[in-house]
């Protein structure tokens, strides 16, 4: 037994996107950070598709980045392809998503780790938690290894007892050519549950096998979304992972296509035919899958009325060969997956270069833990990411923000950080997690949100960005820039209330679904950047359905013991999803309160079986 003769302030857990933002903010809040990882080599390692963001992810990649976090501003710097989308929606579900180059993104960020002040990276497999008196001291790795630390952040991500299947085959381990860990065991004898969930990612495929002249094209927007709120990073000659910043700080990308195509019938026969072989439904897989994500052996088993689902054809890179195939998640012998690939258009002689698979792994039950995600069994213990039951990036990069904020402030003795449900969709994800729990991996919604028509993608420096100045995780030089913002937007109010065209204030135009700001004379544009005036005008436009938001909102807080009669029928209540319809039907709340308080039921849903349910005793009464 040896004992590192550093002790640290927070020793984080993995080097996943939970680990990267736990590490980073612990380091800038001051404090002496390890990370620990099974493999420097694979830090910030995108397992499954190399993409950021999307509906709701994208909302949660900007507050992350207006608290200072690190993924938003890698994204940028890494992209092949930039979306807005549901640009033809409200503003409150537009999302930006980007295509990555994976391993660009994967080495910019490790070396962004390798610079910050305050940050130690050191491999290493944690094999056992150390506490005393219900307090962490530190950890011990497989190599009798001990390091003293004051807060512990685990962010493991699907390695706990991570087991691997690929048809009649299976093989420990966390991600494919990654060992699994053991640590859980380690977690079960303090006393912690620990539940089992199942991940799946598809096959790569070599472009050059790929005919996309049979596939539909998608282009990138133009001009590209950013994630990052702040301006792009000057880079030197010798930074080569910056794909897209500039020596003088401009933001440019050469945009790469995907490309679509599709399953056919023969394809589904292919699948059903082999469904004895797939661990899924030979029962070898216990954890409970994705809803969100399926597999397509569950896409051709519950949507048997389907003769094809769409393909997403994704490039890794911008120096590699590699596609990945969005849609066809699978873990059905190699065989099978070539068999049903050649049956798919532009991909009859495809080549497979690494095939799907599915993984199971521990997670611990998320309401083990406080709003902080410190575990309510051992102080200075937090977790984050998968090992909560979560799925994607962005749920772990926010999760591990929270925690290693938290984590540093615990240390110094200072007040905790939470943010609450109408603050930020992270504060309803770990609301939700914490409080609800969750039966399969969890996915962020914006119907999970009560509050999303103020919670959009576009103001979360606006609402979140003082929090971390004031926190002491955002720079001054980031501040400043924040601040010269918001005076350019308390001056486009003041102008929009003050000018008028043709008698009509620009604030009251602006609120009106036909008038745009780019319908401004020429001379009013130019008073404020095009972004400035694009901001003002969304504020507007919102500004009345928000407050009739925050008034529904009250309604319903107000009806929380409106009852539930027995025997009632939620499958007669249309605009419920399937899922919060077999959730209700088997758990049968008495209570709209209790209706909302069952994981997977959303603020959506219990505001429309309330008006279901108002609609029905009005009907009765009448009759």
């Amino acid at each position: 037994m040896f004992k590192l003769p550093t002790k640290y302030d927070v020793i984080i857990i993995g080097s996943g996107h939970a680990g990267i933002e736990a590490a980073l903010a612990a380091a800038r809040l001051g404090c002496r950070t390890l990370m620990l990882t099974q493999n420097l080599d694979t830090i910030g390692q995108m397992s499954c598709n190399p993409a950021i963001g999307g509906l709701a992810k994208g909302h949660m990649v900007r507050e992350i980045d207006a608290l200072g976090g690190a993924m938003g501003v890698n994204t940028d710097a890494t992209g092949i392809q930039f979306r807005m989308l549901n640009k033809s929606k409200g503003p409150s579900v537009r999302a930006p998503r980007a295509q990555c180059d994976k391993k660009a993104y994967q080495f910019r960020m490790k070396a962004l780790l390798e610079q910050a002040v305050n940050l130690d990276l050191k491999q290493a497999t944690v094999s056992r938690i150390l506490a005393q008196d219900g307090m962490v001291t530190g950890i011990e790795t497989d190599f009798r290894l001990r390091i003293l630390g004051r807060a512990v952040v685990l962010t493991s991500g699907t390695f706990l007892r991570g087991l691997l299947h690929v048809g009649e085959t299976s093989k420990p381990g966390g991600r494919m050519a990654d060992a699994s860990s053991a640590l859980s065991d380690n977690l079960r004898e303090f006393g912690f549950e620990i539940g089992r969930f199942k991940t799946g990612t598809p096959c790569r495929l070599n472009g050059r096998s790929i005919d996309f002249a049979r596939c539909e094209m998608q282009h990138g927007d133009e001009p590209p979304p950013r994630f990052s709120f702040a301006a792009p990073d000057r880079t030197s000659a010798n930074e080569i992972f910056s794909l897209n910043f500039r020596p003088l700080g401009e933001f440019h990308v050469e945009q790469i296509p995907c490309w679509i195509t599709h399953t056919t019938a023969r394809t589904h026969e292919i699948i059903r035919s082999n469904l004895r072989r797939s661990p899924l439904y030979s029962g070898r897989i216990k954890g409970t899958g994705p809803r969100y994500c399926p597999s397509i052996e569950d896409k051709v088993v519950k949507f048997s009325d389907r003769d094809a689902h769409q393909l997403f054809l994704e490039p890794e890179g911008r120096h590699t060969e590699e596609f990945y195939v969005n849609g066809i998640s699978t873990s059905l012998p190699y065989e099978v997956q070539l068999e049903f690939l050649h049956s798919i258009p532009a991909l009859e002689e495809a080549q497979i270069m690494r095939p799907g698979y599915a993984v199971e792994y521990d997670f611990f039950p998320p309401t083990q833990l406080f709003h902080t995600l410190e575990t309510k069994l051992i102080r200075g213990l937090y977790f984050a990411g998968q090992v909560n039951g979560t799925s994607g990036y962005e749920e772990a990069a926010a999760q591990g923000l929270i925690a290693g904020v938290n984590a540093a402030l615990r240390v110094q003795s200072r007040p905790a950080f939470v943010l609450q449900r109408h603050e930020a969709y992270i504060g309803v994800l770990v609301d939700d997690l914490v409080t609800k729990g969750t039966e399969e991996p969890y996915r962020m919604f914006t119907s999970r949100a009560e509050d999303r028509l103020h919670l959009r993608q576009d103001n979360a420096d606006q609402r979140l960005t003082k929090r971390g100045f004031d926190l002491g995780i955002i720079g001054q030089s980031r501040w400043s820039g924040f601040i010269q913002k918001m005076n350019l937007l308390e001056k486009g109010r003041g102008i929009a209330k003050q000018t008028h065209i043709q008698g009509v204030p620009i604030s009251q135009l602006l609120k009106r679904p036909d008038f745009v700001c780019k319908n401004l004379p020429p001379e009013l544009s130019a008073l404020l950047p095009p972004d400035i005036w694009e901001s003002i005008e969304i504020d507007l436009k919102c500004e009345g359905y928000a407050l009739r938001e925050i008034q529904q909102n009250r309604v319903m807080a107000a009806r929380d013991h409106q009852p539930i009669p027995d025997g009632f029928d939620f499958g007669e209540v249309a605009g419920l999803s399937s899922e919060t319809r077999q959730k209700l039907a088997k758990i049968r709340p008495t209570s709209l309160g209790q209706a909302a308080r069952i994981s997977g039921v959303t603020p959506a849903d219990v505001v429309i079986l309330s008006i279901w349910l108002i609609k029905r005793h009005l009907s009765a009464t009448t009759a």
